[in-house]
């Protein structure tokens, strides 16, 4: 989130933000109703949690600017499909970028190309000339698969030799 953030700024946008819980950062925090109301884009970047699936839905949406721009890379049940068609469809939302779609397994990661998509949200999403789906291919760029294959390679050098893992999940 930072990092878009950051790249916001560039462009001469004034960045707000919402979190759960408030952070010290250098942007000014707003709470969520005042965010929707107030942004011309939002972007997602937040864990998929009980209080989070469907932070973006019919009632969100309806707080929003119209004409709103939505990105989201985080997860896909941050937003609830239906009610996105919605409001792409009445014009509240002005575009959409998904790196990540509610009921995406077996549809992306996967040559489809060739197959009926029998997902009726995703084919309804998808004709959209305001919509961006780029299927968790958002981040592949040869910059960022570079930086994955290093910190793979140091973490598995760093497990060889016994030493600490910077990047372990536990």
């Amino acid at each position: 989130g930072l990092r878009t953030a950051k790249l916001f700024e560039a462009f001469g946008a004034n960045v707000i933000y919402y979190s759960r819980t408030k952070k010290d950062i250098n942007y000014p925090y707003y709470e969520l109703d005042n965010l929707l109301k107030n942004s011309d884009i939002i972007s997602l970047h937040c864990p998929l949690t009980k209080d989070t699936k469907h932070i973006i839905n019919e009632d969100s949406i309806n707080k929003m600017k119209p004409g709103v721009i939505l990105s989201n890379t985080s997860r896909g049940a941050l937003i609830d499909s239906t009610a996105l068609i919605e409001g792409l469809k009445s014009g509240k939302i002005g575009a959409v970028a998904l790196d990540v779609y509610e009921e995406e397994e077996g549809v992306f990661y996967e040559d489809v190309s060739n197959d009926i998509i029998l997902d009726d949200v995703l084919s309804r999403l998808s004709t959209f000339p305001n919509v961006l789906i780029t299927s968790h291919m958002g981040f592949f760029t040869k910059e960022a698969m570079q930086a994955i294959a290093m910190t793979t390679l140091s973490n598995a050098v760093a497990f060889e030799k016994g030493e600490k893992l910077v990047n372990i999940v536990e």
